[in-house]
């Protein structure tokens, strides 16, 4: 059995920038263990795999393997199927189904091998649990333990879908030296996968409000280029901490610079009566290239 996948980069469009991607086409027949063992071939930080919906009213039905484990949802494979999508159907618009719900995207600035993409969120982040020990927070991130705290932000523990523990450090140049420490990792942080979100106001990039790095232990203690599940839970804090009861505000947040594979994400806020009605996020992916897998008969 040969099964055909596209190579993207996504959260960019420039190739050989951004958050890679392998986006396996036509995927129905894949048992649950052949799914998993490609995506551990791959060895991405992410493989997302592409079936026919259960329902008619939908494009198509995702799922999403990390090297060696299932996720419910995941930005950057969200963006990278519906781009995939978006140019081979030629819509504007496409609903996916994954394990979270149904992600409707709409598909913006298509080309022939790029495209840019923004869905709302199929669960609005919140609030899961407090991150109050700043001294095991500074230790585990190799800073000062002034270094925490920026503006109006202060640690916390949110999940859109995917639990990260998210800490605000008063300026790019600390989120720069981060020098990530395992013996204090899991003590400091310690629910879900004991994934990491630190960012910072960026007042000097005129391209970007926030800049921000993701560390997680799916493999090791290991960098995330682009992670838009974390850059969703992010959206949970800056909403509590937005300036305004009713409105809608974007953002823009640059991920991956320290890893050489910039990638930029966009983050949508809408309130009503200072409560948080819609959250969403976008970016653009790119194909840098194609094969097809050789599973034998």
């Amino acid at each position: 059995m040969k099964i055909n996948y596209l190579l993207l980069d996504v959260f960019t469009t420039e190739r050989l920038k951004g958050n890679p991607l392998a986006v396996v086409q036509k995927a129905d027949a894949l048992l649950d263990n052949q799914m998993q063992a490609i995506a551990n071939e791959f060895n991405l930080s992410e493989t997302v795999f592409i079936m026919k919906p259960k329902s008619e009213k939908h494009t198509a039905s995702v799922r999403i393997f990390t090297p060696v484990a299932e996720l419910p949802f995941a930005g950057h494979p969200t963006v990278g199927a519906a781009v995939v999508l978006g140019l081979q159907v030629k819509l504007q618009a496409v609903r996916i189904e994954e394990k979270i719900g149904v992600v409707t995207c709409l598909i913006e600035h298509a080309a022939k091998n790029t495209a840019s993409v923004r869905f709302g969120l199929p669960r609005l982040p919140e609030s899961v649990g407090p991150l109050s020990d700043r001294t095991a927070t500074a230790l585990a991130l190799g800073i000062d333990l002034e270094d925490i705290g920026c503006g109006v932000y202060h640690p916390g523990i949110y999940s859109a879908g995917v639990i990260y523990h998210l800490v605000p450090v008063r300026s790019a140049e600390v989120l720069a030296r981060i020098q990530p420490n395992p013996g204090h990792w899991n003590k400091a942080f310690p629910m879900g996968d004991h994934s990491v979100y630190v960012f910072s106001e960026t007042p000097e990039d005129k391209k970007h409000d926030f800049a921000a790095r993701m560390f997680w232990v799916n493999r090791g203690l290991t960098e995330d280029p682009g992670t838009g599940s974390a850059a969703a839970a992010l959206i949970g804090l800056i909403s509590q901490h937005a300036g305004y009861a009713d409105g809608q505000s974007e953002y823009a947040l640059r991920q991956g610079v320290e890893m050489g594979r910039p990638c930029t994400i966009t983050m949508q806020i809408r309130k009503e009566n200072d409560v948080l009605t819609h959250a969403g996020i976008g970016g653009a992916a790119i194909v840098v290239g194609e094969g097809s897998l050789d599973l034998g008969d």
